[in-house]
Formats: structure tokens, C-alpha cells, sequence
């Protein structure tokens, strides 16, 4: 269970230094919200990357900690099972957006990435 679980923080990471690409300005916009924005993205949804990036990487911690990969606290344990499960519910909903995006990039890359890892979070909620 751990290679899946340091295998999702890999791709959650890396999702994360995407975002955080994006919130710094690269011209990256035609290939995500279905490329309606060509460049840089508008200054809100930069802020909305990088709360998106912060998050991913939460993802990854609390992925990582429910399979005994890394220490969590004793008090917040219990939410390790219940965070999993939002986890893998939140990944399945993004594949679907991002097979509905008009963008290939969102279509081929980034549904097949959310769809592994909303697989390798319910292998890894199932713990």
C-alpha cells in the first residue's frame, strides 16, 4: 500500500507544481478551463491555482499518512479515513470535468492522471 500511496503524492505533487505554474503567470491557460483563457491566466484564477496547488499537496500528505507512509497526529487520525474517501470522490468528479473539458491536453493528460489517482486513493482509503 505504500508504493501506491507515495505513487498518488507523486502525481498529486506534481498536479501542485502545475498549479503553482500556473499562479505564477506561466502561459499555460490554454490548457486548463477548457482553454478559455490562451496565456497567462486572469490574476483570480492564479489565486484559485494556488489554493488549488496548497490543496493537492495536502492531498498528498493526508494520502501518504493513511497508509502509514508518514506520522500523523494521534488527534487527527481518525480523519485519515474520511479525508481519503473525499480524496477519491474528488478525483472520480475531476476526471469527469476534465473529460468533458474542450481542451486535449485536459481530455488525454489530466483525466487519465486524476483517474489513476482517485484509483490509487480508494486502494489506499480501503486500508
Amino acid at each position: 500500500m505504500i508504493p501506491a500511496a507515495v505513487l498518488a503524492a507523486i502525481l498529486l505533487l506534481g498536479m501542485a507544481a502545475f498549479q503553482t505554474s500556473l499562479a505564477l503567470g506561466a502561459p499555460l491557460g490554454a490548457h486548463v478551463l477548457g482553454g478559455r483563457y490562451p496565456g497567462t491566466l486572469p490574476a483570480r484564477l492564479r489565486a484559485f491555482s494556488a489554493v488549488a496547488a496548497a490543496i493537492l499537496v495536502g492531498c498528498a500528505l493526508v494520502i501518504l499518512a493513511r497508509a502509514g507512509a508518514i506520522g500523523w497526529s494521534a488527534g487527527a487520525r481518525g480523519l485519515l479515513a474520511p479525508g481519503s474517501w473525499t480524496i477519491a470522490a474528488f478525483l472520480a468528479l475531476n476526471t469527469l470535468g476534465n473529460l468533458a473539458s474542450k481542451s486535449r491536453l485536459e481530455r488525454t493528460v489530466f483525466a487519465a492522471t486524476t483517474a489513476a489517482l482517485a484509483s490509487l486513493s480508494v486502494y489506499v482509503a480501503l486500508s
